[in-house]
């Protein structure tokens, strides 16, 4: 068996044990053994991946294998990974371990909610390592179908409005991805729905090219909260318990991002290149008005939810910006983004389950009650302001440098536009940390609250160091990234 499989069978193993787990107890023991095996298996592969590239195998994928699966469609169980993938795959399996513990004491029906979050992170490992596009289009919608219920059933808030509307959505934007998928099976000529060796026949005519790059970039990107494909992402992310919005944010909507990068401007890049600036001022549109959304906001999830969709849209418009730095910087921002955003998540929902409410109005003097949390909550922000020695000034500078590096005007307005999505952030950021954090207890009862217990420092301990592990020392991850990035700007540009 190949090895990469592990990362979709441990899953159904965790599912199956956690279902016939009799009490909480035998529940976290499952869940904390699988995740950690998880964990400790992407290590494991971001090291064999850098001991290979060390070695000289510049191979584009690693570890492949393929199963006939349906013949007469010739579709594969078809794996393999390069640098992007290999990155993917770490970022899924800390947030998924991290959201366990943030998940600790969830009631009632803990046993149910680990059942269909574990299904959840099925779905996400098994997109990032299959390479057959009917595959990945599989795990992509079991990772999309138990995010209804872990809205509607845990959420809080209008959480069956926030479920129905996020569903029907990225429904939406499925039914246009098949079609796209489809049609490059059909037009491609090619005896095989792997997305590697589709590329390299490279026979798909350029008119029909133009036809479906919208369908799979627009199906990828309401994923990756596209303007205004957007407007699923802040209310689900509002409504969602805490873990789920951990692993929404840090490694659902990088679904969108690795698929438009993978399959749309990949199989298809001279629409990539001939519409790319359509799609590019939707994405500066993104970033800014991301930005300024979550000045406005008084709720915590709101403003973290906004934060998102601009720091998302940041990873569509580097990628479509086309030079080798801005795409590095979007996979860089990938990563980066997915840390952050679950560590804020995380702290918001401890917050919460003292407080009971995300008011930014009705919170103040946290930092004397809660040191931990709230000390946490200040190195998220200055890591999502691009604090230098955090991961979001590495993957931004990238972003920003690679961008400016086209030499003409409207690529270079562009980034000039998306540049004022930093001060804004450091705005909205500060002003928020000194509110919340800072000044008189806002509430005499909060003075009776505790600081963050063992599970929660463990959470929050782990995705703090990868932070500020990631922005001291990013070129180990920047050189693996590069090296995924060559080969599909090769065939985008050739």
């Amino acid at each position: 068996m190949n090895i990469l499989s592990l990362f979709v069978l441990i899953p159904v193993l965790m599912l199956l044990g956690l279902w016939i787990a009799r009490n909480l107890y035998q529940v976290r023991g499952v869940m904390v053994a699988g995740s950690s095996a998880l964990l400790a298996l992407s290590i494991w592969l971001t090291f064999y991946f850098i001991e290979q590239r060390a070695a000289g195998n510049t191979a584009e994928m690693l570890l492949t294998a393929s199963t006939p699966w349906f013949k007469p469609l010739n579709i594969a169980y078809s794996v393999g990974v390069d640098g992007i993938s290999v990155v993917m795959l770490l970022l899924s399996s800390i947030i998924v371990f991290t959201g366990t513990f943030a998940s600790w004491q969830l009631k009632p029906l803990t046993k149910e909610y680990f059942l269909w979050f574990t299904l959840l992170s099925t779905g996400v490992y098994g997109f990032f390592i299959c390479t057959d596009m009917f595959t990945m289009f599989m795990f992509y919608e079991v990772a999309l179908i138990p995010m209804y219920l872990l809205i509607g059933v845990w959420g809080s808030g209008a959480k069956e409005y926030a479920a129905m509307k996020l569903t029907l959505m990225l429904m939406g934007g499925s039914a246009l991805l098949i079609i796209g998928l489809l049609g490059i099976y059909f037009y491609s000529g090619a005896t095989t729905m792997n997305v590697n060796e589709i590329a390299a026949l490279h026979n798909i005519p350029v008119d029909m090219q133009k036809v479906f790059f919208p369908f799979i970039f627009i199906g990828f990107g309401v994923l990756g909260a596209l303007f205004p494909f957007h407007t699923w992402s802040p209310d689900g992310h509002a409504s969602a318990p805490t873990a789920v919005s951990m692993l929404h944010a840090g490694v659902l909507m990088k679904l969108g991002g690795y698929g438009c990068f993978r399959v749309a401007m990949y199989l298809l890049p001279e629409a990539a290149q001939d519409l790319s600036w359509i799609f590019l001022i939707l994405t500066t549109i993104s970033v800014v008005y991301g930005a300024l959304s979550a000045c406005v906001q008084t709720d915590l999830k709101y403003i973290n939810a906004y934060s998102s969709v601009s720091h998302c849209g940041l990873v569509l418009f580097a990628l479509l910006m086309m030079t080798k730095t801005a795409a590095t910087g979007a996979i860089l921002q990938m990563l980066s983004h997915g840390l952050m955003t679950a560590l804020f998540f995380a702290l918001i929902g401890m917050i919460y389950g003292r407080t009971h409410t995300r008011d930014v109005r009705r919170l103040g003097g946290l930092m004397k009650i809660m040191p931990f949390l709230a000390v946490g909550y200040v190195l998220a922000g200055l890591a999502n302001l691009g604090l230098p020695l955090f991961s979001g000034f590495v993957a931004e500078m990238t972003i920003f440098v690679g961008s400016f590096e086209n030499p003409d005007m409207f690529h270079r307005v562009c980034t000039i536009i998306a540049c004022t999505s930093v001060v804004i952030t450091a705005v909205y950021i500060l002003r928020l940390v000194g509110k919340i954090l800072y000044g008189e207890v806002s509430d005499p009862h909060y003075l009776q609250l505790t600081d963050a217990t063992w599970d929660e420092r463990i959470a929050v301990g782990v995705l703090l160091v990868c932070v500020a592990g990631l922005g001291t020392f990013p070129f180990w991850a920047s050189n693996v990234i590069n090296d995924a990035v060559i080969p599909i700007l090769n065939n985008i540009n050739m």
